[in-house]
């Protein structure tokens, strides 16, 4: 162990002694995986989408070895004047290796001139999982998608979250719920990575390029020396179903049994299997306060239908529900006891869970812990808590619309 990582490592060991909160929860959580908690990090957290992306959009600028991108949504996003493309097409002018990975769904209605401006450029590109068997890297696995956001700068910069490189971000926050999801604006948030944990970040995107296909990459130092960046703890948690990875949602399970005071959580999509909702329940039932910040609008009306069959059985338990009216939520963030919290890219629905491939980072620690828990403190207090009487005066329409939810939830 070299002096800088034996700082690093003495540092967080302080911190836990110190905190017994803390330190309970570390107990449960490190051993559920061989990835490693990693001291020594900065965390920033980016508390909006246009946050998100303009800090994005400068990291690309300064980018001077490599820019690695790996996401579910990819498209030309346009935010402050700059064109997401032009930047990466400025990047591989100036020598940089732009290397993207774009999953074949959720990028559908992408123009095909994104790609074509991307292999102009020099850039390297990989469609996870395309949907015509004619195209190449095709694999009968179609229910399997990447619905990760990485973007890894140099080797030295992550970013993770919520935030896909999609256009509906351009929406200011006036728009509000417009009459087509395009149109209206979107809630998200993401954190910024320095410090040890951008390694493990760069690794999950490396390990993707070279599962699904990927040529061979131009030699760059993917792994630069990392030195102490911060005081955050953080373990990035890869989900891949069919390579048999659930390290989040066993981590999450983990962390909401272990609570004692306080759950709060947002997601975009809500559409729990029995196991999941019935945690949190659990959790209230014992006195802990739960709170989950849920979309009041989707452009998935089928999900949201899906989640509100779900309220009576949680708000009986003593969860309590608000539902943030003024945009679209996609959001995936969690926060508990004050001291672990995650954000990432994995919703509270089945789909993370049996057939995307996600990243989440969690985070030990009471600095970030408030950060979050003051974002979602303030997106419930603009939302709308809908109550057990509420739930149950709902009308014959709304009903029928939750059973014929509930039937295909599965597939959400």
């Amino acid at each position: 162990m070299d002096c800088v990582t034996a700082q690093i490592a003495e540092l967080g060991a302080m911190q836990l002694s110190e905190d017994p909160v803390l330190q309970r929860h570390e107990a449960r959580h490190a051993p559920l995986s061989e990835c490693p908690v990693l001291p020594g990090n900065g965390v920033t957290l980016l508390r909006s989408a246009a946050e998100a992306l303009a800090a994005m959009f400068d990291a690309i600028k300064a980018a001077t070895d490599h820019i690695h991108l790996e996401y579910y949504i990819l498209d030309d996003v346009r935010i402050g004047g700059s064109s997401l493309i032009d930047l990466l097409a400025a990047a591989r002018a100036r020598g940089v290796a732009v290397t993207a990975i774009y999953d074949a769904v959720g990028s559908l209605r992408m123009p095909e001139a994104v790609v074509h401006r991307l292999d102009k450029a020099g850039a390297q590109t990989l469609e996870f999982r395309p949907l015509n068997p004619l195209r190449r890297h095709f694999a009968w696995h179609l229910n399997d998608r990447d619905h990760r956001k990485i973007l890894v700068i140099d080797g030295r910069m992550a970013f993770l979250g919520g935030v896909n490189l999609c256009r509906v971000y351009e929406n200011p926050p006036d728009a509000g719920v417009a009459s087509t999801p395009a149109q209206s604006f979107w809630h998200d948030c993401a954190i910024r990575l320095e410090g040890p944990a951008v390694a493990a970040a760069q690794r999950i995107f490396l390990d993707t390029w070279t599962r699904h296909g990927g040529d061979p990459l131009t030699n760059r130092t993917s792994f630069p020396p990392l030195d102490h960046a911060g005081t955050h703890r953080v373990r990035i948690a890869p989900s891949a179903p069919l390579e048999r990875q659930q390290l989040y949602f066993r981590a999450l399970h983990e962390a909401v049994a272990t609570a004692q005071h306080r759950i709060l959580l947002t997601t975009g999509y809500f559409v729990p299997a029995r196991r999941d909702w019935k945690i949190l329940a659990d959790a209230a039932r014992r006195g802990v306060a739960v709170d989950l910040i849920l979309g009041g609008h989707s452009d998935l009306p089928a999900a949201l239908h899906a989640a509100r069959a779900l309220y009576g059985r949680l708000l009986e338990a003593g969860v309590r529900i608000h539902e943030l009216q003024d945009g679209l939520l996609h959001a995936k963030a969690v926060t508990i006891d004050g001291v672990w919290s995650a954000v990432g890219s994995s919703n509270f629905d089945r789909r993370s869970y049996a057939f995307n491939n996600e990243v989440d980072a969690v985070l030990l620690g009471r600095d970030m812990a408030a950060q979050i828990e003051d974002l979602l403190t303030a997106w419930a207090a603009r939302s709308t808590e809908v109550t057990l009487d509420d739930w149950r005066k709902r009308s014959l329409n709304e009903r029928g619309q939750e059973y014929l939810a509930r039937l295909w939830e599965r597939y959400m």
